[in-house]
């Protein structure tokens, strides 16, 4: 068989920081030894790999990356397929269109993963933590039957389980984005009672003076609820204060477009699930949480949340607030580890 042709195309520059951590995954990789890259959000996570990713290439390996969502696969589709542009790059999710040849790197959903048997020489599972890889032993067990033997694994996440930290004894840590900005600390804001209000039919007050500042800011916004029925309630209210807000949940089969409305700043926000809680990057975006005490928000959540927010080297700042009936452990718990990831990055 003859030799498949692969080229790098990346003009961007790691940080000494990034750099280092990208050495120690190559060797983690070439010896084949678990690793996992343990970097708060907007730290640079996917060109980490990317040097690991062509060696392996140039070595004849093939390399599946896996994430739990879909959303996070088509954020990472076109950015592995400008950097690796001669490599067959296959994108599988539910409904995705047939692509032909064979694929020396698959980037697929945990989901799609019971297909394959003994075919990855490496695997790379983004967002780790994320459900619902991280709770379903049966995806666990897909993801393990898809990698040869002797394959390499590679698990990169922003909040690891506290097991994924136990079990996994080659780390790279890095708490500083790779702009050198902070992570946006969170700022809470009491709403009492907001489920009642919107009952009534009602925006309450902060949260709607909250929304019509980023509109006239021009600055784009997510707003995550805990709940669709809650979305359902208060989009048509959100759409009198401007017709364009959108909505969106994991049975939305049109997310995909919306989330390339705001991004094209062709609508000014979006009511969301925690469904666009990860591996979406809008620039220079606002978040807020209505409803952070909830319990389906917990700590992780809360701090992937803040992760959207600031990720841009041109847009590096910017807002996220709790929005709560009461405040929760988890809100104090995010809230504590990102001040201390921002000391960490400091230090």
């Amino acid at each position: 068989m003859p030799s498949i042709p692969h080229s790098f195309v990346w003009n961007g520059i790691l940080t000494p920081s990034q750099k280092q951590a990208s050495l120690e995954v190559s060797a983690s990789v070439s010896s084949k030894a678990p690793h996992l890259v343990y970097a708060v959000c907007g730290a640079g996570k996917t060109e980490m790999l990317f040097p690991a990713i062509f060696k392996a290439l140039r070595s004849g390996k093939r390399i599946c990356i896996a994430a739990p969502r879909i959303d996070v696969v088509l954020e990472l589709s076109p950015r592995i397929r400008s950097v690796f542009p001669e490599t067959i790059v296959h994108t599988l999710y539910g409904g995705s269109p047939v692509e032909s040849g064979f694929a020396s790197i698959i980037i697929a959903t945990t989901h799609q993963l019971y297909r394959f048997q003994s075919a990855f020489d490496v695997m790379i599972v983004d967002e780790a933590d994320a459900f619902p890889y991280s709770f379903d032993a049966a995806l666990q067990r897909a993801v393990k039957k898809a990698m040869k033997k002797d394959a390499a694994v590679v698990y990169v996440s922003a909040t690891p389980s506290v097991e994924l930290l136990k079990n996994t004894s080659n780390q790279s840590r890095l708490f500083r984005r790779y702009h050198g900005y902070p992570l946006p600390v969170p700022r809470y804001k009491a709403l009492w009672s907001y489920k009642k209000t919107f009952a009534r039919q009602k925006i309450p007050d902060q949260l709607k003076t909250w929304v019509i500042q980023k509109i006239e800011q021009k600055k784009p916004f997510l707003l995550f609820f805990p709940s669709i029925e809650l979305i359902e309630a208060a989009i048509p209210l959100f759409r009198k204060v401007h017709h364009s807000i959108e909505a969106v949940h994991a049975e939305d089969p049109l997310r995909k477009e919306k989330v390339m409305k705001l991004r094209e700043k062709q609508i000014p926000g979006i009511l969301t699930s925690t469904i666009l809680e990860r591996g979406v990057t809008i620039s220079d975006v606002q978040v807020a949480v209505v409803g952070a005490d909830e319990r389906i928000f917990d700590s992780s959540a809360l701090i992937q949340i803040a992760g959207r927010v600031g990720r841009s080297a041109d847009y590096p700042t910017g807002e996220v607030t709790f929005f709560h009936n009461g405040l929760s452990k988890e809100m104090d718990k995010a809230r504590k580890l990102i001040v201390s990831y921002n000391k960490g990055g400091q230090g």
